[in-house]
């Protein structure tokens, strides 16, 4: 993962002590380019770096020393949720073609060249490109039951392109083993910046599984690349269990199994 300067890290000791009101967020803005950004993890997890502020001074270090770094009866606490494919992509419909007046369509026709005009057919994708991304169960409200659930749930979404989402119901179709599946999504209330989302869809799949053929997994934006097959397994932590998160703790992407087994031979508690 990228670093801040030793002048940002020394500025923000300075401010612990300053009044909330004068501390500003603009104040802890810095520059990090794209080369300096860990897009991909290492191949051994624990060798990744480790920045060190201990008495006043800053020090590097690898990730497998943390626990030499940390007090004996220290306790630790893990966010064991792995993370979901939360994102969802689907296409609004086009409007339905209608047929204008004859004298209409030879106006048009003067001044637009339709491609279709010919008789072709189109394989560019029709219609805008709506993104979902779930972030809290709303019906059911608890995270498990709700991926449990068949044929229909809520959640508190994200909506990108938001604006082209007015009216109407999304769909699209997506396989699962030798079934064809219809999965619909309604827009309802807003919720500050989200909105609730309600699912549909016409088989006797659970929620967990709609989600396994149709989403995405997401990945951080500043990492300004695509999420790719080796993130299903590389952008999860090695201790994560059940399903919930929609977003990796990336601090404890650097954990591995030896690295956890220091710990415990350091007397540091794990929960």
């Amino acid at each position: 993962m990228a670093f801040s300067s030793s002048k940002k890290c020394n500025f923000a000791h300075e401010n612990m002590n300053m009044e909330p009101k004068h501390i500003h967020i603009k104040d802890y803005n810095y520059p990090l380019p794209d080369e300096r950004i860990a897009k991909f993890p290492l191949p051994q997890r624990d060798t990744s770096k480790l920045l060190v502020y201990r008495h006043g001074d800053i020090s590097q270090d690898t990730f497998h020393h943390l626990p030499d770094y940390l007090p004996k009866g220290a306790l630790m606490i893990f966010n064991n949720t792995r993370v979901v494919r939360a994102r969802l992509h689907f296409r609004k419909a086009v409007t339905p073609y209608c047929e204008a007046p004859r004298n209409t369509l030879q106006e048009a026709s003067q001044h637009v060249a339709s491609p279709l005009a010919s008789g072709g057919v189109s394989d560019k994708p029709q219609g805008a490109l709506i993104e979902i991304f779930i972030l809290e169960p709303a019906l059911p409200a608890e995270y498990q039951e709700n991926f449990l659930s068949r044929g229909r749930c809520s959640w508190y979404c994200l909506v990108g392109n938001l604006k082209k989402w007015k009216t109407g119901s999304l769909h699209q179709q997506i396989r699962i083993g030798e079934e064809t599946v219809t999965l619909s999504a309604t827009r309802g209330e807003a919720h500050g910046t989200s909105h609730q989302i309600d699912f549909t869809w016409d088989t006797g799949h659970t929620w967990a599984e709609i989600l396994e053929a149709s989403g995405e997994l997401p990945i951080p934006p500043y990492l300004n690349r695509k999420t790719e097959q080796s993130d299903l397994t590389t952008y999860q932590t090695v201790y994560s269990k059940i399903k919930g998160s929609v977003a990796a703790p990336t601090a404890g992407l650097h954990f591995t199994p030896e690295v956890l087994a220091e710990l415990d031979n350091h007397g540091i508690g794990a929960l």
